[in-house]
């Protein structure tokens, strides 16, 4: 049974069911097939922390097969040549893909093109030579990007960037450090936000331009891989840019207005963590509520004891909030709306209300929960890190309060 009476659009429910469907037919497989490799973190990375060949080409082929199939660059805009999908099909794709496939299926990360890793409306303003030299990796899988806005003093408050791009003859001379630039270590371009008018920027006034950058260009380089939560390797990395010559076409949107794109970036990324965290919660429960049904102690099934099942309707119950939720701040952003307030909203709630479940569903497992195949301690990690990701829950709850104080009481 539909939980929700709103019905989605058609193409977009239709969109969801489809690339599940590929997920199941193509990524699972894969995942089976070679689960040496994905799931040995030390076949999985090299030494220097960085994904290994191996776990690259099963990225790449991924990414390239769901490309082909039509679902990678679904979201895209069509003037990219993507699909033209908006903002609510991005976020009911990405839910029902973690839903579906768990944490530990982690090539369903590579099956929809996230938004600062592939193409999206993120690059709908780069310039013609850009979509000749850049698009054509991108829109196919071939080839991916990374973002780089934070930096080592300016992650919560991106406007305190200091990375700067000097003017030189047509072009520029880009220098400074980013870091948690996610598929940085991987990527082949990298979307970077600099000062390119130091007095605007100061007032707040602007004075920030985005650069897509190659990142075989001289002058950049990976400072470091970040490696998280006692991991081996990682998908994060601090990026160095050293006097990175910067050519006309390489700039993103109009000059000195980048920030915004860094924002609407942001927004990106509070959809797919509502989405992210929705899924995995979900997911998450019904490992809980399996084991429970089957499970016996002192006589009954442990479903049938208070203890364990009302933490279970609580997290359904906030589950069910949270869906309703990303729901609604997406089809605001489709129809035009900034939706500053409702996206806050969204990702702050979706992503405690995610750990919460999954900290349920370890609790329920017992000792079990903790063990490495289950996947709960995998999808603990991945969920408490989007609790920072995109805007920690005191920034959101801080947008929040100002959306408030300035007469936005809608609800």
């Amino acid at each position: 049974m539909n939980a929700i009476a709103t019905p989605l659009p058609e193409d977009v429910a239709a969109a969801r069911d489809a690339i599940v469907t590929f997920a199941e037919h193509e990524v699972l497989p894969r995942h089976e097939r070679f689960q040496d490799v994905l799931e040995d973190p030390r076949k999985r990375y090299r030494e220097d922390g960085r994904l290994s060949d191996a776990a690259l080409e099963h990225i790449r082929a991924t990414r390239m097969a769901a490309a082909e199939a039509g679902f990678y660059h679904m979201c895209a805009p069509l003037e990219l040549g993507g699909g033209g999908l908006g903002h609510l099909a991005y976020y009911v794709a990405w839910e029902a893909l973690f839903h579906r496939c768990g944490p530990r299926n982690w090539l369903m990360l590579y099956v929809l093109a996230h938004w600062a890793f592939g193409p999206s409306r993120l690059l709908e303003k780069v310039t013609a030579e850009a979509r000749e030299r850049v698009m054509p990796g991108l829109m196919d899988g071939s080839q991916s990007m990374c973002f780089g806005l934070s930096e080592p003093n300016a992650g919560s408050d991106a406007s305190m960037i200091k990375t700067r791009a000097v003017r030189d003859g047509d072009g520029w001379r880009l220098s400074g450090r980013k870091i948690w630039t996610t598929n940085a270590p991987v990527a082949n371009y990298c979307v970077v936000f600099a000062i390119t008018d130091p007095d605007a920027a100061a007032a707040k006034q602007g004075g920030i331009s985005a650069f897509i950058v190659p990142t075989n260009s001289a002058g950049f380089s990976i400072a470091r891989i970040i490696r998280l939560f006692g991991h081996i390797g990682g998908d994060e990395a601090e990026v160095s840019f050293d006097d990175v010559h910067i050519e006309p076409w390489q700039l993103v949107g109009e000059l000195d207005a980048g920030f915004k794109a860094a924002l609407y970036g942001v927004s990106l990324g509070r959809i797919y963590n509502a989405a992210r965290s929705v899924g995995t919660g979900r997911w998450a429960l019904e490992q809980a509520l399996d084991y429970a049904a089957t499970r016996e102690a002192f006589g009954a099934k442990i479903a049938h004891h208070q203890g364990v099942s009302f933490p279970l309707a609580e997290a359904a119950t906030e589950l069910h909030a949270a869906h309703l939720m990303g729901l609604n701040a997406a089809g605001l952003l489709d129809q035009g709306k900034p939706a500053i307030k409702e996206l806050s909203m969204a990702k702050a709630y979706s992503v405690q209300v995610g750990v919460r479940a999954v900290d349920r569903a370890i609790q329920v497992h017992g000792a079990m929960g903790f063990t490495n195949e289950l996947g709960l301690t995998d999808a603990w990690h991945a969920l408490r890190v989007v609790n920072v990701a995109d805007g920690t829950n005191e920034i959101l709850n801080r947008t929040i309060a100002q959306r408030l104080f300035k007469g936005d009481v809608a609800l």
